[in-house]
């Protein structure tokens, strides 16, 4: 995977959830509480996803074959669209059907050791904290101007969406917890604790669409960027070459196909028409370099009839 498909931040969030989800586990078995459960599976989840991320970046590296002549970047995105199946399965289907059985039969906070659930959320607040400002620092150079929003929605590389909601859906995840998790100590009253599984579920059902809805876009093939579409055409124009129309998309995060049908001379001659393609074809990798697969196609400019 590329430097700036933020692997940093994969690992950073795969160490943490890896750690927390530990800690929640022991947590839930010596109070039994259902927020706990909820958070140890989000976890459990969570890390799942961050090793499908890794080893959707690590298959999309493979060189294209004569089966698959583009390559295999476009992996990537399958691997993030798992990502939001498992995260709205395990993580947000189970928190649901974890909250109905607590409404059912709510129980408080048992044993003595009712404290250590908000130790242990305090400490994974602090711990998804650090994962989310990691990445954070690496979204913000691809990121530039855009909102957070846009980058979302926009984004061509896969993984640094995912970890941004994750992590996101974790702190928040966490708070509901703490809600939970404090109200039933309070109280006494289990329904608190189931609450606040219930939110949780809520939350990662709501990530996993957003980021379903998103993959499933980068699946079926988006064009370039407004801007890189812009650059490509300059390019072409910049040789006197009229474009007819043009069409791109991206084979993975960073590589695009470039297929366009450009006007020439009726007088041109082939050796002509070739150097105005090869130095149109410079002109696009030169603006966009990862504009790796380009086909121009010359055609004759039809004057349509006024």
């Amino acid at each position: 995977m590329a430097a700036n498909g933020g692997t940093k931040a994969i690992i950073a969030a795969l160490a943490a959830n890896l750690t927390i989800a530990v800690l929640k586990f022991v947590a839930y078995f010596l109070t039994l509480s259902s927020s706990m459960l909820a958070e140890a599976i989000h976890s459990l989840a969570d890390s799942g996803n961050q090793l499908l991320l890794l080893v959707g970046g690590k298959r999309a590296e493979r060189e294209a074959s004569q089966e698959h002549p583009f390559g295999y970047g476009r992996e990537r995105y399958i691997y993030a669209f798992i990502v939001s199946i498992v995260l709205f399965s395990v993580g947000g289907l189970f928190a649901l059907y974890e909250a109905w059985g607590k409404i059912q039969h709510p129980h408080g906070i048992e044993g003595d050791f009712w404290w250590v659930p908000l130790a242990v959320l305090v400490g994974a607040i602090i711990a998804e904290s650090f994962s989310f400002r990691t990445a954070i620092a690496e979204s913000n150079p691809l990121r530039g101007k855009q909102s957070w929003v846009k980058f979302i929605r926009n984004a061509k590389q896969p993984e640094l969406p995912v970890i941004l909601l994750e992590d996101f859906g974790a702190l928040v995840g966490l708070v509901f917890a703490l809600f939970g998790v404090s109200l039933t100590l309070i109280t006494g009253n289990g329904i608190w604790d189931a609450l606040g599984t219930a939110m949780i579920g809520l939350l990662l059902v709501g990530i996993a669409v957003v980021l379903a809805m998103e993959t499933k876009s980068l699946l079926l093939g988006e064009s370039a960027t407004r801007d890189d579409v812009a650059k490509i055409r300059s390019a072409i124009e910049a040789g006197g070459t009229g474009i007819i129309h043009l069409k791109t998309m991206h084979l993975g995060p960073e590589e695009l196909l470039v297929a366009a049908k450009i006007s020439i001379g009726r007088t041109d001659s082939g050796q002509d028409i070739a150097k105005a393609i090869d130095a149109a074809e410079a002109r696009i990798r030169e603006a966009v370099p990862i504009a790796r697969v380009i086909y121009l196609e010359p055609d004759v400019q039809r004057v349509s009839a006024s």
